[in-house]
């Protein structure tokens, strides 16, 4: 991952994120119609989990960009190597966890910006098998156990890597070479990376696969259609976010949520559950409300969250992390008709929050934040409503149509009371259910 300040923008994004360091994608070269198929369990999945696990938990320090920035030298960044135990990593306990919180995807790092796999690669010894004291592959069994519950596998893979012999970036002010000074040891970095992406995809076949670090060189450096190739021929199903300079099937913004809904066609937030992704001394955790609604937002305008979780060098996961999932898991049970399979909602205007609606649309779902009983307004909504209830109660909601003309074809408004004694601790779900798919009106009114 880019540090939080070096954050990735979408071209959705560049009138809002002007600031020193953005990049902007290269032209999407993939089709929507060549994917749709194979992008279907993603669109309805919603929910992922992202887990950054690395050397840097040991000091709980910036994941690799602590020594690029200078905040530590390489040395003794890389001393964390002999700190790294994963002596209490239980991966069957994660995969329950992460089932528990309702994510139907989880993606772990195979190697960061460092250079230190997280799987026995055999194209160098920089790995967590052969140089640290776990001695472990931490991929391999989280996968097997991913798969026991029916959760989609994904790859974190860092395109980058700061402490190979022949990779031209090394710290911020300083580089090994040029690329067009040296090519020759340009393309024998290019066989270590792409034998590493070869090793991952014949070892583990991802269902996915989560690119990292594609700003440094183009397209044509990294040879990302061939990199695209070799994914695609081991599993044509695979899915490959959109840091490939253009060779991607999705959109992903990281840590800010777009103010207006992007139009991409799939897309995922990438967010932190504190400030770091990896394990890191920060104690500023999001709560499970801000967690929920951030979550509720993306799913309203068509995307999903990558929630992240950080574990420690022994493989426990901090607890503040457990409870959020936990939670976020408990209101995703109550609530998960209104999340899951479910599509974007109304457009902003008709209802004051975010919404979602049944594939088929006749089912529309109002999100209500916090404690806010009494009457809440929609507008526009030319159905007839069959039904109101409120997910997870048995108790039934009353509505009102104010300002309707019977010769007028312009909609009253809608009033829906919520009772206090059926909300929700975090976000109430108000189900409206119509004869026919959703339709509204938004014009000016008048005869």
């Amino acid at each position: 991952m880019k540090q939080n300040h070096h954050l990735r923008a979408q071209p959705f994004f560049i009138y809002i994120f002007l600031c020193i360091g953005l990049s902007v994608h290269a032209q999407q070269k993939i089709t929507p119609a060549s994917i749709k198929d194979k992008m279907q369990w993603f669109a309805d999945a919603k929910l992922g989990i992202f887990i950054h696990a690395g050397i840097y938990s040991v000091d709980g320090i910036d994941e690799s960009w602590s020594f690029y920035n200078k905040k530590i030298s390489y040395a003794n960044y890389m001393k964390q190597l002999n700190g790294f135990t994963l002596k209490n990593y239980n991966p069957a306990a994660w995969a329950e966890l992460i089932q528990e919180s309702g994510a139907k995807y989880a993606v772990i790092t195979t190697k960061h910006h460092d250079g230190v796999a997280m799987y026995d690669t055999k194209m160098n010894q920089l790995s967590s098998v052969k140089a640290t004291p776990a001695k472990k592959d931490m991929i391999q069994p989280f996968f097997e156990e991913l798969r026991k519950r029916n959760i989609k596998t994904g790859a974190y893979y860092s395109l980058i890597d700061w402490s190979h012999q022949d990779y031209p970036g090394f710290i911020k002010d300083s580089s090994r070479y040029q690329v067009k000074n040296d090519y020759e040891r340009w393309n024998q970095f290019r066989h270590f990376f792409q034998g590493q992406i070869k090793e991952i995809s014949n070892q583990f076949n991802p269902d996915l696969w989560w690119f990292d670090g594609d700003w440094e060189h183009s397209a044509e450096e990294w040879e990302s259609e061939k990199i695209r190739n070799i994914i695609l021929a081991k599993n044509p199903k695979a899915i490959i976010n959109g840091r490939l300079q253009g060779y991607g099937d999705y959109a992903t913004p990281e840590q800010n949520f777009p103010v207006t809904r992007p139009k991409d066609n799939w897309w995922e937030l990438c967010m932190t559950t504190n400030d770091n992704w990896g394990f890191h001394h920060d104690n500023n955790w999001k709560t499970p409300y801000e967690v929920i609604t951030i979550f509720v937002d993306a799913v309203a305008n068509g995307g999903n969250l990558l929630l992240d979780m950080g574990p420690m060098e022994d493989g426990s996961i901090p607890k503040e992390q457990i409870s959020v999932l936990k939670e976020l898991g408990a209101w995703n049970k109550k609530n998960g008709e209104a999340i899951f399979n479910t599509i974007g909602g109304i457009p902003q205007g008709h209802y004051y929050g975010p919404s979602t609606l049944s594939k088929d649309s006749t089912s529309l779902y109002l999100f209500v934040h916090g404690k806010n009983n009494g009457q809440i307004m929609l507008k526009g909504l030319t159905n007839q409503i069959k039904d109101i209830t409120l997910l997870g109660s048995s108790i039934k909601p009353t509505h009102k149509i104010v300002g309707k003309i019977s010769w007028s074809n312009v909609p009253g408004l809608v009033y829906i009371n919520v009772p206090e004694a059926a909300l929700d601790k975090y976000i109430t779900v108000i189900k409206l259910t119509f004869d026919n798919p959703v339709k509204l009106y938004s014009g000016q009114g008048g005869l």
